[in-house]
């Protein structure tokens, strides 16, 4: 991992925004110490990226958006780039297939990592010659957030490729941590209950007036929202309660599902990462027994929905739970804490609404009631997926602390499973 003073000797002590840029940069590239160098290139399905793409992707974002937009006459890496690594910036120009990452052999990995210190230099230069402008620090600040947001993409897309080799192979070879016994194993420490804390009807306030830290353009602006009487549950669902939905036939029981739900689940029977005897599951350590206390992982929305109407219950809304978790403290297992795969709830202190698995809601991916999307090309970055999604809270394992407050709002298609998602439920009161 590279320090502060890594990249070439600084003229004086780096600035907490350069400082915390070039702790983002170096954190993207440990992620990549244990891989080989056969790692970086494949692609195992549309909707993931190989690694080498992550690692050039968020380069090109602080040369395009930052380096081109901030220093006249700055000369571009190569300029074939442009076309190589935008992901999805329309008016930036057209862009390379997105199933087709994994065909693009070159440039190489190491000529990737030479474009990484290239950028990287020039911007601690850009950051050094003066005391940045707001609007500078605003463009560095977004790119360090998506820089993070892509941490997490990195690893759930590795992890998909690694389960998609035969051997199951594990991302790192440090010994595993869950340690908890399977499902066929007996006996088994008891499961702290699941108890529901009720809220109250009334007027409250969610999202974020966007004057103070850093936030994404999709949480503003603050707005009031009136709510009925609900409670919400005080953890995650866990695999146990979610492997007795699976053994009382959830997967097969049409009046649990949605109707575009119904025909997937015919087919994946499972959790995404499940072995077929429901005691074991892949991790980033590779196959791991299943521990019956941990959150249950890897779950589309559709999954979500059909759990809560078999226990009862639904998906809590967004403004719920952000409501629910807007005072409390941004704790729980990050991608700081390296663990990277969610861990059993404590039976003796109350879960923290945030890490784990990032929790689906029952709400629709749409604007705020006067919502702008930021101007220009950077305008691209939210707003335009506002259609046919749904919205996540909470961050997971694999999300940098530091990324995640109660307003965040991730969002996926309702099919999506590789990613580290799972199951918070609510109740009518």
């Amino acid at each position: 991992m590279r320090s502060a003073q890594g990249i070439r000797p600084l003229h004086s002590e780096p600035s907490s925004l350069l400082q915390e840029f070039l702790a983002v940069r170096a954190q993207t590239e440990a992620l990549c110490e244990p891989l080989e160098i056969e790692d970086y290139v494949p692609q195992s399905m549309p909707d993931a990226s190989p690694t080498k793409w992550h690692l050039a992707h968020t380069t090109w974002f602080f040369e395009r958006f930052v380096l081109q937009a901030e220093q006249s006459g700055y000369r571009c890496f190569h300029s074939g780039y442009d076309y190589l690594f935008n992901s999805y910036y329309q008016s930036v120009g057209p862009q390379a297939s997105r199933p087709g990452r994994g065909l693009l052999t070159r440039p190489s990995v190491a000529e990737v990592f030479r474009y990484r210190r290239h950028v990287d230099e020039q911007l601690a230069e850009l950051l050094q010659q003066s005391p940045p402008t707001p609007a500078l620090a605003r463009l560095v600040q977004l790119g360090i957030h998506h820089e993070q947001q892509h941490q997490e993409l990195l690893l759930t897309d590795l992890k998909h490729l690694l389960f998609t080799n035969p051997l199951r192979p594990a991302y790192r070879t440090r010994p595993a941590t869950i340690g908890s016994p399977p499902f066929a194993a007996a006996p088994k420490p008891p499961q702290r209950p699941l108890t529901f804390t009720p809220f109250v009807s009334g007027v409250y306030e969610i999202g974020i007036d966007g004057t103070g830290g850093f936030c994404f353009d999709n949480e503003t602006p603050r707005h009031r929202l009136y709510g009925s009487a609900f409670a919400l549950a005080d953890r995650l669902v866990s695999n146990a309660e979610y492997h007795e939905f699976i053994l009382d036939a959830g997967y097969g029981r049409a009046t649990l599902w949605l109707s575009d739900g119904w025909p997937l689940a015919q087919q994946w029977q499972r959790p995404l990462y499940w072995s077929e005897g429901l005691d074991a599951e892949f991790t980033l350590d590779g196959m791991q027994e299943l521990d019956p206390h941990a959150p249950v992982c890897h779950l589309s929305y559709y999954e979500a929905d059909a759990f809560a109407r078999w226990a009862g219950a639904r998906l809590p809304t967004e403004g719920e739970w952000e409501r629910a978790s807007c005072s409390a403290p941004i704790l729980g297992n990050f991608l700081d804490s390296s663990r990277l795969h969610p861990r059993a709830a404590s039976a003796s202190s109350p879960a923290s609404p945030f890490g784990d698995v990032w929790q689906w809601t029952a709400s629709a991916y749409l604007p705020y009631p006067g919502f702008r999307a930021w101007s220009g090309a950077l305008g691209e970055y939210n707003g335009k997926f506002m259609a046919n999604q749904f919205v996540l809270r909470g961050g997971s394992c694999a999300t940098p602390r530091s990324h995640i407050r109660a307003s965040y709002r991730n969002f996926f298609y309702p099919q999506a499973r590789w990613q580290f998602s799972g199951v918070r439920l609510a109740k009518e009161l």
